[in-house]
C-alpha cells in the first residue's frame, strides 16, 4: 500500500476525503522543509535505487543527528514501510522524518523548559528552583508540595531532578505531543 504523502505539485486523484486528509498533513510541512527532506533522501539513496535500505537509513539518521542502533533502524523501517518492500521510498521517508522532526522539536522545547526551571543553572531542578519560579509566576506552594513534585520525578533519590528525569517525567505525563 502506498503512503498517503504526495509531492506538493502532484494533483489529487479525486476529491475523496483521503485526499483532504493528505492535504492537511502536507500543510504541516513547508515547501522548504519538503525540499530539504528530498535533498536528504537523494543524498542518502546512495545506490540511486529510489529507496533507502537499512544501511542507507543508518547513515541518513546519523547525518541528521539521530544516533540509532541497528534494531531501532529496522524498527523504523518496519513502522513506515507501508508497501512491505523492506526499504523506504520517498513518501515513506517524508512520513518518518516529519515524525522525527516533531520529536526533536519536543525535546528542544523540553530542554528549554528545563533550563528555565533550573534557576541556579546547576543542571538539576531543586526545591529552591521550583520555589523561586513559583514566586516569579505568582504561584504559592508549601515546601511539602514542592518536595512531592520532586519526589514524583526523582528516580535516583538525590532530592533533585536532572534533565533525564525531567524528560522521562514529561513523557509519562503526556504533556508534550510528539515526544
Amino acid at each position: 500500500m502506498a503512503s498517503t504523502y504526495k509531492a506538493a505539485d502532484e494533483p489529487p486523484a479525486s476529491n475523496s476525503s483521503g485526499y483532504r486528509k493528505d492535504k492537511v498533513r502536507r500543510k504541516k510541512l513547508t515547501a522548504q522543509k519538503r525540499k530539504e527532506i528530498k535533498e536528504a533522501f537523494d543524498l542518502f539513496d546512495i545506490d540511486g535505487s529510489g529507496t533507502i535500505d537499512a544501511r542507507e537509513l543508518n547513515v541518513a539518521m546519523r547525518a541528521l543527528g539521530f544516533e540509532m542502533t541497528p534494531e531501532q533502524i529496522n524498527q523504523m523501517i518496519a513502522e513506515v514501510d507501508k508497501d512491505g518492500s523492506g526499504t523506504i521510498d520517498f513518501d515513506e521517508f517524508v512520513h518518518m522524518m516529519t515524525d522525527k522532526m516533531g520529536e526533536r522539536d519536543a525535546r528542544d522545547e523540553l530542554f528549554k523548559a528545563f533550563r528555565i526551571i533550573d534557576q541556579d543553572r546547576n543542571g538539576k531542578i531543586s526545591d529552591i528552583d521550583i520555589q523561586r519560579l513559583a514566586i516569579e509566576t505568582g504561584e504559592h506552594f508549601t515546601i511539602d508540595e514542592v518536595r512531592e513534585m520532586i519526589e514524583a520525578a526523582d528516580e535516583n533519590g538525590d532530592g533533585e531532578i536532572d534533565l533525564e528525569e525531567f524528560m522521562k517525567m514529561m513523557k509519562r505525563t503526556n504533556l508534550v505531543s510528539g515526544f
